[in-house]
């Protein structure tokens, strides 16, 4: 059984270090879309969680292996904190997530529209900020997300597109091309902040599809996680006995 353990718990932190790479590979998946390279509060601290998991797998396997027991017994202490930490980081994608991505279908429009209230506090707060949202604006204007969408059908707008890129349907704007005469100036506090410069990328609409992307993303993320959460625990689980046994074998000597 001593022997067992110490395998197991070198094979369990070899296959720990292996999905410590999809988790690398998720942060560096956000870092790169299109649709959240803008938004770079999530992105990498993924990364860097990755890393971290990475290294603490690679002291398992050493300590397992070899049966050293100072390098398990350190090994333990940061994975239990690891856990904890990774356990706290899910949760909170998951609560912070819950809400928003509601969509408000417009009849005979064939697309949909997001509203920034939809979202949890904590999201909003993010590009409520008048410093983070300068910087999200520069940079979707970089990115060139609302370039040649004259040509593209209402149908194939993404939630940036739709929130970003022309103003609300109940604004009442006369035609897709001037945008012009709106209807109900007043239905929308968005009606008043879009103009053919900027477009709509002042508009709370906006804002709400940066949201949209970011929760479809971060949703995906936080199921890495918490596969990453429960297979640490059983790898933590059979460690301690890895650790019993390299006692031991200090104790007897053999």
């Amino acid at each position: 059984m001593g022997l067992t353990s110490n395998y197991l718990t070198g094979i369990l932190n070899f296959a720990a270090m292996i999905l410590s790479l999809a988790v690398i590979g998720a942060g560096i998946w956000l870092a790169h879309r299109h649709e959240t390279v803008c938004v770079k509060f999530l992105q990498f601290p993924v990364i860097a969680l990755g890393l971290f998991i990475l290294l603490v797998s690679l002291a398992g396997f050493i300590g397992s292996c070899f049966r050293i027991a100072w390098l398990l017994w350190i090994y333990l202490l940061v994975m239990l904190l690891l856990i904890l930490a990774l356990l706290a980081f899910t949760a909170f994608a998951f609560v912070v997530t819950s809400r928003g991505g509601a969509r408000h279908s417009l009849a005979g429009l064939g697309y949909e529209e997001y509203r920034l209230t939809d979202y949890s506090p904590w999201l909003q707060d993010r590009v409520k900020n008048p410093g983070n949202w300068a910087k999200i604006k520069s940079c979707l204007i970089a990115a060139r997300v609302c370039v040649g969408l004259e040509e593209a059908t209402f149908t194939n707008y993404s939630p940036l597109q739709s929130g970003c890129c022309r103003p609300p349907a109940a604004c009442g704007f006369a035609n897709a091309t001037s945008w012009a005469d709106p209807q109900n100036p007043n239905s929308d506090p968005d009606c008043s902040r879009w103009n053919q410069e900027d477009l709509c990328l002042d508009c709370d609409s906006c804002k709400a599809g940066v949201l949209e992307n970011i929760k479809r993303d971060w949703r995906k993320v936080a199921f890495v996680s918490a596969v990453m959460f429960f297979f640490l625990v059983i790898v933590y689980s059979v460690g301690c006995c890895a650790f019993r046994n390299a006692r031991k074998k200090e104790v007897l000597g053999f």
